[in-house]
């Protein structure tokens, strides 16, 4: 067992020779901001969109416990600029023209003392957001002075994920808005969430450079995790690979991260990070730094040995292909569904070439309520073994908002994956169909269990094209490099 002082000292030799990778990420911090006019602006376009109506838009609550930090809601932030909790938004729009006014709670002195919420005055505020600011507790009056005049109101409910908000009923917002229809029965009320989330696909130039920020500051924690200590446990790498984004002035991970050595790499959100490491592990590593509001996601499956294996490095390589072929096809006024036919297609020829698959179209039964007329891929072998879409948008939110066809102002993922895991095999329902399939791949599958990649990386569409802006080492020999001279690693 290796003594806490060797690993301190090996992690702290790494840390100081920051910037090895990444000098721009490590010396150079990005001074942008948002600016005052910005928010505005983007208030500006919301009324032109709604022409006439009442936008309420709800913020976070406060935090029912100290455990975590608050942490204001993407939509909310985008038209407010505001980052305290209990806070609703409030803009009378007549003919395209928006008034706006916040509605702030009034935090007790405990919160004051022990949170600095609320100390600022109204008028302060009112100066900094640009906005009118009354109490909170003057929000139904002003609404219901509203809702004898016959317009809509355009509701920006304050769900948590937009990913869950089919599920997530019983946030303030909804039952707020639920109590107050049931009062004015002559209230219409529509979704005003759709039309921010249009707004906010189309990132600004300064947004850009806090995206490219965050991008930054996560391909460097990449790049000290492979040049650090060999692990022992999965905490250890996310302790490291979280340390970084803080030093190099990141807020928090955009989500829980994902460090699954093992088959815990095959869960695709797993985030115990707890379990031991064993030396010929795989580790899968995805999350991203959040720098002011602002969210960055990749992925890397790195050998813990620092050297892939045969095996490993033939599912890595068949990722990285695929993640190419989505790369050259990716150009503005493309579908997204392009993008995951190019990758779907190389994976599939080359799970083929390795025996994983009867053949690049062949079928299994799913066992699921999956309709494979209406799904087809769905039901294809070569997608049992991808799980996963390939993209998506990256901004305020790590599964952001994006346009319906790769457009300028996009910034968005391309993350490919294979996972092969005999006991997921064994798993398929008996029918003749299966038993002929895992009959046909058992024993390649059994050559290749417990083997996966996912590799992911951010692009940035501009008007002069398409860049990636996470520049972590991905290819195998880059990455094999740069592990070859970590602290533990005996010499060739």
């Amino acid at each position: 067992m290796r003594s806490i002082t060797t690993i301190l000292g090996a992690v702290l030799a790494i840390l100081t020779a920051q910037g090895q990778c990444f000098p721009a990420a490590a010396t150079s911090p990005d001074r942008e901001e948002i600016t005052s006019g910005e928010f505005a602006a983007r208030r500006d376009a919301l009324a032109t969109r709604i022409r006439d109506g009442v936008v309420v838009a709800f913020g976070g609550r406060r935090p029912v416990n100290d455990f975590s930090g608050f942490f204001q809601l993407p939509s909310f932030y985008y038209l407010t600029n505001f980052e305290e909790p209990d806070a609703v938004f409030v803009m009378v729009v007549r003919q395209g023209k928006g008034t706006s006014t916040l509605f702030v709670a009034s935090p007790s002195w405990i919160e004051q003392d022990f949170y600095g919420w609320g100390l600022q005055k109204p008028t302060v505020l009112e100066h900094l957001l640009g906005m009118a600011v009354r109490p909170l507790s003057e929000l139904e009056a002003t609404l219901t002075s509203l809702s004898s005049s016959k317009i809509s109101f355009y509701v920006v409910p304050d769900f948590e994920d937009a990913d869950y908000a089919g599920i997530d009923t019983l946030t303030r917002g909804s039952v707020f808005m639920r109590d107050f229809v049931a009062r004015h029965r002559r209230v219409v009320i529509k979704d005003g969430r759709q039309i921010v989330e249009q707004l906010r696909a189309k990132r600004s130039p300064a947004e850009m450079a806090l995206l490219r920020r965050a991008a930054a500051i996560t391909s460097e924690a990449y790049g000290v995790v492979m040049r650090g200590p060999i692990p022992q446990h999965e905490y250890e790498v996310a302790a490291l690979w979280e340390y970084t984004f803080k030093r190099l002035g990141a807020a928090r991970p955009g989500f829980a991260s994902i460090v699954g050595a093992g088959a815990n790499g095959m869960i695709l959100h797993y985030s115990k990070d707890s379990a031991d490491i064993a030396p010929g592990d795989l580790i899968m590593i995805d999350g991203g730094a959040e720098y002011k509001h602002y969210a960055s996601d990749m992925a890397r499956t790195i050998p813990v040995s620092g050297t892939y294996s045969p095996t490993q490095r033939q599912i890595y390589q068949l990722v990285r292909d695929a993640q190419t072929a989505a790369e050259q096809v990716a150009k503005p006024g493309v579908p997204w569904k392009v993008l995951t036919d190019a990758a779907f297609a190389v994976r599939a020829r080359g799970l083929v070439a390795l025996g994983l698959i009867e053949s690049a179209d062949a079928r299994y039964d799913p066992g699921q309520a999956t309709d494979c007329r209406k799904e087809p891929r769905s039901c294809q072998q070569a997608n049992f073994w991808m799980i996963h879409d390939i993209s998506h948008g990256v901004g305020l939110a790590v599964h952001d908002v994006r346009h319906e066809v790769i457009s300028s102002g996009d910034v968005f993922v391309i993350e490919p994956g294979v996972y092969i895991s005999l006991p997921r095999l064994e798993s398929l329902p008996h029918t003749p169909k299966n038993r002929a399939f895992v009959a046909k791949v058992k024993t390649a599958v059994s050559k290749y269990d417990n083997t996966f990649a996912r590799i992911e990386d951010e692009y940035a569409v501009t008007e002069s094209g398409i860049e990636r802006i996470s520049p972590a080492p991905r290819e195998i020999n880059e990455i094999e490099k740069l592990m070859r001279d970590r602290p533990g690693v005996p010499a060739p």
